[in-house]
């Protein structure tokens, strides 16, 4: 379905409920700049590290896109389990995983509570930013625990400048990718208040120390648009 979500005045916070997951891949598609080409970088450094029989978890699967799309591109056998706290976000990713004939284990659980052992990948694509700063912090760390010795962890999130002008620059820049995308001003802002204290974006800077602090051995960019940015880091 087409996101027409924000044409109407906002009455709540963002959340993703059954109205935001019935139209989330087309916003993900006008809403992320570049998502197919971030999400198939995902998955072609995924396969460089992955070996059969390996565990990959995508935290945050939403309709499990990301994790389909891996399995259809790898040729080995892979455990792959999809962790969503929205049971709107998974019957959609159910009926995805039957349409593809993709086997993935689709559990309905809180991230912070859920047990991720024994993960050779873990996936988190514009997962983090929604996360609280003190508990993001601890998901990271609980992440690098998790994840066996070499492992890897490919996260990707919105990012914000340390120079207020070019945050402005930055801000004006996806403003008009969106509105290139067919948004009226009025759905970008009606969206902007909605995910107002919603969204917690860290710098580019931080997300690194985040991952320096967990115990990573080395992270860095291999993705970035403006104030998106995809990060891989190795255990």
């Amino acid at each position: 379905m087409v996101d027409k979500l924000f044409e109407k005045s906002i009455t709540k916070q963002f959340e993703f409920d059954e109205e935001v997951a019935s139209v989330f891949d087309d916003m993900l598609n006008r809403s992320v700049p570049y998502y197919k080409q971030m999400q198939q970088l995902t998955i072609d450094f995924a396969l460089k590290f992955l070996e059969e029989n390996d565990k990959v978890y995508d935290l945050g699967c939403s309709t499990a896109s990301t994790l389909i799309e891996l399995s259809k591109h790898c040729n080995k056998k892979l455990n792959l389990v999809g962790i969503d706290n929205s049971q709107a976000m998974l019957n959609r990713a159910t009926n995805k995983c039957r349409a593809f004939g993709v086997d993935i284990d689709l559990i309905n659980a809180d991230m912070h509570r859920v047990d991720l052992h024994g993960a050779k990948l873990i996936i988190s694509n514009y997962t983090l930013q929604f996360i609280r700063p003190l508990l993001r912090e601890k998901l990271v760390k609980k992440i690098y625990d998790a994840l066996s010795e070499n492992g890897i962890f490919i996260f990707s999130e919105k990012v914000i400048s340390s120079h207020k002008v070019l945050n402005k620059h930055c801000i004006d820049e996806y403003y008009a990718f969106k509105k290139n995308q067919g948004y009226s001003e009025f759905e970008i802002a009606q969206k902007r208040e909605a995910l107002e204290n919603v969204l917690i974006p860290y710098t580019q800077e931080e997300n690194l120390q985040m991952i320096k602090d967990a115990g990573f051995s080395h992270c860095e960019v291999i993705f970035k648009w403006v104030n998106f940015a995809t990060f891989i880091a190795i255990k």
